[in-house]
């Protein structure tokens, strides 16, 4: 599936608040973004249309949405193509990147070396 910059912004906060009207996602966005409400609803329909969020409930005419896709879902193939396209699909420059700039934090670098040992285990 592919999303749009904005309709990612939009998924990373209902993901965030579990469930949502659209004029309640709008006030959200709204602190970050400088946007209309009818653009927020426009995103709103698409991602319905790509079946990223479903409606959950209604209220009258108030439409309560939530995701009906996880993060992971989504993260893995966005991961993925952005490997592709930035690193010709090698991922140790990427890792060379983050490791050299010090964007891991000693935890992470634990984590990292355990999410490791993991994969060496299932491997086996």
């Amino acid at each position: 599936m592919k999303l749009s910059e904005f309709e990612l912004e939009v998924m990373q906060e209902l993901w965030q608040l579990q469930e949502s009207t659209a004029p309640e996602l709008h006030k959200h966005i709204q602190k970050t973004r400088q946007v209309t409400y009818s653009t927020v609803k426009t995103i709103i329909d698409r991602l319905e249309e790509k079946h990223a969020i479903t409606r959950i409930k209604t209220y009258g005419r108030t439409i309560v949405y939530g995701p009906a896709i996880k993060k992971e879902q989504l993260y893995k193939p966005l991961l993925r193509d952005f490997v592709k396209r930035v690193f010709s699909g090698n991922s140790r420059p990427l890792l060379n990147h983050l490791l050299e700039d010090d964007l891991l934090s000693e935890q992470d670098m634990e984590y990292l070396q355990s999410v490791i040992e993991d994969k060496k285990r299932q491997e086996k």
